[in-house]
């Protein structure tokens, strides 16, 4: 299949933020990351500002996509909790430099953070809905917050973990959510 302008502006950018951070992002240093002319780029995007937005946004539906692949399904067609098990499998792989720039980045800009909490809204247990006196509510946001510690690990500068360790912790934390709905104990999980 062949890459759609846009996706190689968006590719460019992300490399621009990979080589030197989100601030570097300008017509003029993605121009030359792609090999188009400006010109081609206010094409796809008007401004500077709507062509970040649009790499927030691709990049959130690419991780999206990496959800959904982990769950098999849209995540309407599913239950919380498996939602929550598949977001704690896609926490196998270690956020990227640049996704995690762009995130930083996005935290503190409720526009450009609107994306990624789309994403959130979906995949992870909603934490005003959780009911501070109910254990398997509280155990379902240790596991999302554990997921969300694996799959930043490596990417602060944490001690790397072999891929095996990183597969075993993120399955587990996936059977756990298992666990809770059938009402397994810990013992009970392979």
């Amino acid at each position: 299949m062949r890459t759609s302008k846009r996706e190689v502006i968006l590719d460019a950018a992300l490399s621009v933020v990979k080589s030197h951070g989100v601030t570097a992002v300008t017509f003029d240093s993605v121009a030359t990351a792609s090999g188009m002319t400006k010109g081609g780029l206010l094409y796809h995007f008007p401004s500077k500002d709507a062509m970040v937005l649009a790499l927030h946004e691709h990049q959130a539906q690419q991780w999206e996509q990496q959800l959904i692949n982990a769950l098999g399904r849209r995540p309407e067609d599913a239950t919380q909790d498996e939602r929550l098990a598949a977001y704690a499998r896609v926490s196998v792989q270690s956020v990227t430099g640049p996704e995690l720039l762009l995130m930083l980045e996005a935290s503190s800009d409720e526009t450009l953070n609107r994306p990624w909490q789309e994403v959130i809204g979906r995949w992870s247990p909603d934490p005003t809905s959780i009911d501070p006196a109910d254990p398997a509510a509280l155990q379902k946001m240790i596991i999302y917050l554990a997921a969300d510690g694996l799959w930043l690990n490596n990417s602060i500068g944490a001690t790397p973990m072999p891929r095996k360790l990183r597969e075993a912790l993120a399955e587990h934390l996936a059977r756990s959510v298992d666990a809770l709905v059938t009402g397994a104990t810990d013992a009970d999980l392979p």
